[in-house]
């Protein structure tokens, strides 16, 4: 018992850590924009990762606690190893300002520490290959769609003001980022709900067809909502003006981006990357501007944190399975 209480306290830690890494990729835009101050945007952000568990089923939750590896094969110390190499690898890219993947981080740590025990059969590959495609197909669903939004808003206001435009904007970005915040914690929360749910089934406390406890949704949606009013602010300047300088108009397209892929991957049950959906939505409209406007050297060592990070994530998992099931 004592070691599940460790295992639940450390994924509440990881689900915090996660809120303090994401915050920017939430409120970089509206910060960068200067539609709202840092802190009144992380607050409004805590507040949509908040309560973002009235509006979407658990589905996410699910794929993690089932789609990833072998149920069967789980043990507390698998889960123990692929939350620290979680949290290790997330600290790391928050250290080095890289807007990497938390979900991503912890499918690697659960691959490695179940391979470490049971051998490469324990990975359920038709899950992992689901969930690897989209750290190709959420960036670029991102781009597209923003791309034509932006094309769309453009053409609308062509014949107006700039100053209008710009008003006008400012204005819509409040609710646009609002509704990314909301797809962030709707996606990313439920991925350490599954982690705790699969750690009580293999403690004999809940079984594979109970619903998840509402004392794990809330405890996992407050912990991101947590994190992210802490903020990541090493993150906000890689991703609000490394990539492409904004405009309100701008930023409204990319969040609107954004959270139109978050909401339709959370339905499908599919843990994908808030980073690297943002960061597609802000390079489309940064293309719409030309393929100068956006800094590709930038957009270049975020995609090789984003194709290192399972591996890596991986092999931390695999090595922190050996050294706990020698202790334990």
């Amino acid at each position: 018992m004592s070691f599940l209480i460790v295992i639940i306290g450390l994924t509440l830690v990881f689900d915090f850590i996660n809120g303090f890494h994401d915050s920017a990729n939430s409120i970089a835009t509206i910060v960068t924009t200067r539609v709202l101050s840092p802190f009144s945007a992380v607050l409004m952000a805590a507040f949509f990762n908040f309560i973002a568990y009235l509006v979407f089923k658990l589905h996410v939750a699910t794929t993690i606690g089932k789609g990833v590896v072998e149920p069967d094969v789980i043990n507390l110390t698998v889960i123990g190893s692929a939350v620290f190499a979680a949290i290790v690898w997330n600290l790391l890219t928050w250290w080095w300002g890289l807007p990497s993947s938390s979900s991503h981080t912890l499918v690697g740590g659960l691959v490695g520490a179940a391979t470490a025990k049971a051998g490469i059969g324990a990975v359920v590959f038709s899950g992992l290959i689901k969930i690897a495609a989209f750290i190709v197909i959420a960036p670029l669903l991102g781009m597209i769609i923003s791309f034509i939004i932006s094309t769309v808003v453009m053409n609308i206001c062509r014949n107006l003001p700039p100053a209008k435009v710009d008003k006008f904007f400012r204005r819509f970005q409040i609710i646009s980022a609002a509704a990314f915040s909301l797809g962030h914690g709707g996606n990313d929360a439920q991925k350490s709900m599954g982690i705790i749910w699969v750690a009580l089934i293999v403690s004999g406390l809940a079984t594979k067809n109970s619903p998840i406890d509402l004392w794990i949704v809330l405890s996992c949606h407050g912990a991101i909502a947590l994190g992210t009013l802490v903020g990541g602010w090493r993150i906000v300047k890689t991703m609000g003006q490394k990539i492409t300088k904004l405009k309100p108009f701008e930023g409204f397209c990319a969040e609107t981006a954004g959270a139109l892929t978050l909401f339709g991957a959370t339905n499908l049950g599919i843990p994908v990357s808030t980073t690297h959906t943002i960061t597609g939505s802000i390079m489309g409209v940064g293309v719409h501007k030309g393929l100068s406007a956006v800094k590709w050297g930038v957009t270049t060592t975020i995609f090789w944190a984003w194709v290192l990070t399972i591996p890596v994530s991986a092999l931390i998992g695999t090595l922190t399975y050996f050294i706990l099931n020698s202790l334990i």
